[in-house]
């Protein structure tokens, strides 16, 4: 049950691959706090307002998520992420320009926020795809929970710091720091030395057979391997419903938490960073305790413990967001949360990793991210609703009391017995669409 680890920081590449992504990460803590603080502290958002902020940051992967594993398929993933963190400095960079020129609105913070969505769309696709052709399939689960160390150890100071930052140099100023981070990220991608295979010869056939045939047929066609391939296995459907679930209910109450802390406790920029803090040393803790967890309760009851009992801490603590004593045991409960979710989450993608076939990963990825991140936007819309209209502690309540409902579809799957997921598909995928039955 113990991954192989020997060799993996010796593995040049993979150093550059997880230095690039850390330092991506790192960035992206800071703007966790700074950017909705853009909104709330400094355009004084309404909690509708700042609901939207959320939705357009995730709203990419609901539009575009399908069509672009179709076409991260198709090419090289490595240049998509440098061109996709090159967009992103850009776009980020232009909020604290428009602040510096006394022209900043909350029109340009959702165009920003809904541009990085896509950059983060075409990014992760690539980045879920690109990692099982940089290392051998025994080291998957090391090399997830190398890379989700990384972004939990970065994201233990990034949130406080952006905080710090925040209070220091105002909101938009603290942007600049992400900008840097992503244009570094570029340059690291850009040094890793590994020549990346392009799509095979068959592949590169298939796809030109399918658009002669007819226009628009083969992103079609790509498109539904993918659905096909996540919906058909019984497995992987229980497990990213139960993501989907998760995300939805949790970005309810998340996207409500900073117009709590910040618009109605009127905590400081420090403090309101210090949530996501604790959340990330929860996620550190988390996934350093993962390959033990699984090892002695098995791998698919552990993700059930991890789902249900993450669900139950973040409920104990929505009472508890107040400007006194309590706001301290909040936080470690929202921490202890993320320390129990980190299981599932690890665990998920590597099954998810080994599950597909090379081919079919970027599609495997974007439809998983489509299902799982699609919903988010749909759930901050409904956090900002319910913010506006019943309060911004009830719109809390409702998400986690959600966040309950997310342990049902491993629950009631084949997961919940077993010690060990397998590594080929639960039931045999069907045959491809073709034509008008792929439309």
């Amino acid at each position: 049950m113990t991954p192989p680890t020997t060799g993996l920081f010796r593995h040049a590449d993979f150093r550059r691959f997880w230095a690039a992504d850390t330092v991506s990460q790192a960035g992206a803590a800071v703007t966790l706090v700074a950017l909705p603080l853009v909104a709330v502290g400094t355009l004084d958002a309404t909690p509708f307002e700042a609901g939207l902020l959320v939705a357009f940051e995730y709203l990419a992967f609901l539009l575009i998520g399908l069509p672009a594993g179709a076409w991260v398929d198709q090419v090289r993933q490595r240049p998509v992420m440098i061109a996709a963190d090159v967009v992103r400095a850009v776009l980020l960079f232009s909020v604290p320009v428009a602040s510096w020129l006394g022209a900043l609105t909350l029109p340009q913070l959702y165009a920003v926020a809904f541009g990085m969505s896509v950059g983060t769309a075409f990014f992760d696709v690539a980045h879920g795809s690109y990692l099982p052709h940089l290392v051998p399939d025994e080291q998957l689960v090391a090399a997830n929970v190398r890379i989700e160390a990384g972004r939990s150890t970065v994201q233990v100071g990034g949130p406080g710091a952006g905080g710090a930052l925040v209070g220091a140099l105002t909101a938009p100023v603290a942007l600049a720091v992400d900008v840097l981070s992503f244009g570094l990220s570029a340059l690291l991608l850009g040094r890793i030395r590994r020549s990346e295979a392009r799509p095979t010869a068959r592949q590169t056939a298939r796809q030109t057979a399918r658009q002669t045939a007819r226009p628009g047929a083969a992103l079609r066609t790509e498109i539904a391997e993918g659905l096909r391939f996540v919906l058909g296995d019984r497995l992987l459907r229980a497990v990213t419903l139960t993501a989907a679930v998760s995300n939805l209910c949790g970005t309810i109450g998340a996207s409500m938490l900073m117009v709590l802390l910040a618009g109605e406790l009127h905590l400081s920029p420090f403090l309101c960073g210090l949530v996501f803090t604790a959340e990330a040393v929860g996620g550190l803790v988390g996934s350093l305790l993962t390959v033990r967890f699984t090892a002695r309760l098995g791998q698919g009851p552990a993700m059930c413990a991890a789902v249900a009992g993450s669900a139950v801490l973040w409920l104990l603590a929505v009472p508890l967001f107040r400007a006194d004593g309590r706001f301290a045991l909040a936080v470690l409960l929202q921490a202890l949360g993320w320390v129990l979710f980190m299981t599932f989450r690890i665990t998920s993608v590597a099954f998810r990793q080994r599950l597909c076939p090379k081919p079919l990963l970027g599609r495997m990825t974007a439809t998983v991210r489509f299902l799982v991140w699609g919903v988010m936007p749909i759930g901050a819309l409904i956090g900002g609703v319910l913010g506006q209209g019943l309060g911004v502690r009830q719109a809390l309540w409702a998400g986690a009391l959600g966040e309950l409902l997310a342990v049902l579809p491993v629950l009631c799957s084949p997961l919940r017995r077993m010690r060990e997921l397998p590594d080929a598909p639960a039931e045999p995928a069907p045959r491809p669409l073709t034509g008008a039955a792929a439309g």
